[in-house]
């Protein structure tokens, strides 16, 4: 059974920029989200990087479920529910393979990498009339973007370009090759995996700049880098700038619950992403992108220094090239994923130091990732409280400043607010509360677009 509206609008109030703790911790909202949200919307499930050849599959995640993304015998991509419709039983145990068929070690039901049922054991003793072609693996609606895989259990969901809403000028940006060309990336190696204490919105949306100076402080103060190792320094008012100076970003965020953060396109930019510094201990990787960002700023324009991808509505986000999935295991715990992008054609050197530098600073072993992971892990436990509940969180910052459009004022699709505001978040958690009350996508369509 559905909130009332009348909750919802309890629990988040974008115009006046607060939100209720309970969304972090109620049992009753999780299930809720599971049905409305996890079931719902495009998920992001691999990429065909990891799935070349006819048989090949992997094993990912769709809110709790556990799923199976395959290529059969056709090239056809398929993401297939890991659970045998016989007892329940997974039929897939391997996170990756080859194999053109899935066998349930329960009863031995067989089926084939488009899921369906082959083959059963003593088909001829009692499953005569038993029909095979109504009992295969639950198949969810699928499309690809830029080699990225993403499905939905909602077969009357809109087309995975409708859902974006115009934020797929900036979702191409992280899958193309450095110089721009189509379809240039691949995921580095398997995912990295690891639990947290934590509600899998705390981390919502992607962009926070307020928090860095506070929660990374000691990278600016012990090392004099910023959260990804661009060497930064005291600016003239007490603040930190990097190398390239203050760059003019701005938050971006879309009616569809997408936000990302965008440099203002300028004649006069302040310098190329490769030189940033966050890859001066890494000279094979920054000479690889400048020798490739010629090529890149004729094939992008303006977005040629966009490096970082959006977070899409709900639970992917991108650090740079790294995409980071939040799978929900209940309320209070959350299994991060984090894939590493790299280029198709790079060379094999120039992949290897990719991995190292991914390896240094981000994971749970990182030197940005854990910083983040006591205040995620804390922000939920103590929001369960009885008196904690009764807060209003604060999502304030910039809120008497409203978000210009984007196509008029910059050619670039979105709403645009200053790089320090809580718009993002505000905009979230609006559609975060839509979608949890919607009972159709004829609900949730967006009228007015920011293409």
């Amino acid at each position: 059974m559905l909130a009332t509206d009348r909750s919802f609008a309890r629990l988040v109030d974008y115009g006046g920029g607060t939100v209720s703790p309970e969304i972090f911790s109620s049992p009753e909202l999780y299930e809720q989200e599971l049905e409305q949200i996890f079931a719902r919307c495009w998920l992001f499930v691999g990429h065909e990087s990891q799935i070349p050849n006819p048989g090949d599959f992997i094993r990912s995640r769709m809110g709790e479920e556990q799923v199976i993304v395959t290529r059969d015998r056709q090239h056809q991509i398929h993401v297939l529910l890991n659970s045998c419709p016989h007892r329940g039983n997974m039929v897939c145990r391997y996170d990756q393979g080859n194999a053109l068929g899935f066998q349930c070690s329960f009863h031995g039901w067989v089926f084939n990498s488009a899921g369906e049922l082959v083959t059963l054991p003593q088909s001829g003793d009692g499953y005569d009339h038993m029909r095979k072609e109504e009992w295969g693996l639950m198949r969810a609606k699928v499309e690809v973007f830029q080699g990225s895989i993403w499905a939905t259990w909602d077969h009357s969901a809109p087309s995975f370009l409708e859902y974006l809403g115009g934020c797929d000028a900036y979702l191409k940006t992280s899958f193309v090759d450095a110089d721009g060309s189509d379809n240039g990336a691949e995921i580095l190696g398997s995912p990295m995996k690891w639990r947290i204490g934590m509600n899998w919105k705390v981390p919502m949306p992607d962009y926070d700049i307020p928090h860095a100076w506070t929660t990374h402080r000691s990278l600016a103060v012990g090392l004099g880098v910023g959260p990804s190792g661009a060497p930064i320094e005291r600016g003239p008012d007490g603040g930190y700038v990097g190398r390239l100076g203050r760059r003019n970003t701005m938050q971006v965020s879309f009616p569809e619950g997408h936000t990302t953060a965008v440099e203002v396109p300028s004649d006069h930019a302040n310098g190329a992403w490769p030189d940033s510094g966050e890859y001066d201990d890494w000279p094979i990787i920054r000479q690889y992108l400048r020798d490739k960002y010629e090529a890149r700023k004729m094939r992008l324009g303006v977005l040629a220094s966009q490096e970082e991808g959006p977070h899409v509505f709900p639970n992917l986000g991108f650090f740079g090239r790294v995409i980071r999935v939040l799978h929900p295991e209940g309320p209070a715990s959350t299994e991060m994923w984090s894939y590493f992008l790299v280029d198709k054609a790079a060379p094999q050197a120039v992949k290897d130091a990719m991995a190292r530098y991914y390896e240094h600073w981000y994971g749970p072993g990182g030197m940005t990732q854990k910083d983040d992971m006591e205040n995620w892990y804390v922000l939920t436990r103590w929001t369960k409280g009885h008196m904690t509940r009764k807060l209003r969180l604060n999502a304030q910052l910039g809120l008497g400043k409203p978000p210009l459009d984007g196509p008029s004022t910059f050619g670039l699709p979105g709403l645009w607010a200053p790089s320090y505001s809580d718009e993002n978040t505000r905009r979230f958690y609006q559609r975060w509360a839509e979608v949890m009350q919607a009972r159709a996508w004829d609900d949730l369509r967006v009228k007015d677009t920011v293409r």
